[in-house]
């Protein structure tokens, strides 16, 4: 009879009556002895163990937080008080023109409530150049990467910008100028002013156009833009809106109005009147001061 070299100390009962095994694994060339033991017949796993669930997908709830709220960022704050855009802040401040606390400022600083900011050899409003211009049709506001010359360009004016833009098929006032600080103030969504188009559509504006845009329009699930309407004619509006993005065409096509012609007539309270196609004029005086009273400048 054969008999089994295995020592019988090898095989012991479990107090529940299983038989139990030591396995070994004979270590190969170039592995390591590993020995591990196990009940026959019971699971590789305990499965009185707690059951550890994955946490819930989707993205974290992210608190919100008021923009404007302090402490924030020394040329977000010079923005939001009238000195300059955040670029033109960090130009200030790069030329050690402001100081926190009476201590210089460098870019990146962050400011409170109490800190007492000071901006030294700062402009005035004297010192700045301001001009309403009446952009033509068929032109575009810039030049163009294939070499055509912008209306910024055809100008006998230097040393000026446009503050915002038309598209090349729209006409009317571009007001440009040498201050960095309305630029800001006249294209950043949380500043909207009025802007007034004449509007000339290919088919007469339906009977709710008036009511509709005055009851206010939302683009692309944004807040709602207010609006006021003088209608001129079956085919001729005049639409006052807070839009910084100048998407007049697109809201007047929301009321099935397909706009032929679109002349910008108004900025707040600088207007184009008869200002002739290619020209300018100066703001100043009261104009200019009744202008930079509604920036908040």
């Amino acid at each position: 009879m054969f008999k089994s070299r295995r020592n019988s100390n090898h095989r012991t009962n479990s107090p529940s009556g299983a038989a139990h095994h030591e396995h070994i694994h004979r270590p190969t060339k170039g592995r390591r002895f590993v020995a591990s033991s196990r009940t026959a017949g019971a699971p590789m796993h305990d499965s009185s163990a707690p059951i550890r669930t994955a946490a819930p997908k989707g993205p974290s709830p992210i608190p919100t937080k008021d923009p404007n709220s302090f402490p924030m960022r020394i040329n977000k704050y010079l923005a939001m008080k009238g000195f300059a855009t955040r670029r033109g802040a960090d130009e200030l401040i790069e030329r050690k023109s402001v100081t926190v606390n009476g201590r210089i400022a460098i870019l990146g600083d962050k400011v409170t409530e109490t800190d007492i900011v000071e901006v030294r050899k700062y402009k005035k409003i004297e010192d700045y150049d301001y001009y309403a211009c009446h952009k033509p049709s068929g032109m575009n506001t810039e030049d163009t990467r294939k070499g055509q010359i912008g209306f910024s360009h055809s100008l006998p004016l230097k040393g000026v910008f446009p503050v915002g833009s038309l598209d090349r098929e729209a006409a009317g006032l571009i007001i440009f100028t040498n201050d960095r600080r309305i630029i800001d103030r006249l294209e950043n969504p949380q500043h909207p002013h009025p802007k007034s188009y004449l509007v000339e559509s290919r088919e007469p504006f339906r009977d709710n156009f008036r009511s509709k845009l005055e009851a206010g329009v939302s683009l692309e699930g944004g807040p709602t833009i207010p609006c006021r309407v003088t209608m001129k004619s079956p085919n001729l509006a005049l639409v006052t809106i807070s839009d910084t993005k100048n998407r007049i065409r697109a809201i007047c096509s929301l009321f099935g109005a397909v706009v032929s012609k679109l002349t910008r007539t108004a900025i707040l309270n600088i207007d184009l009147g008869k200002l002739p196609p290619n020209g300018y004029r100066r703001i100043e005086g009261g104009e200019l001061m009744a202008f930079m009273k509604s920036l908040g400048l």
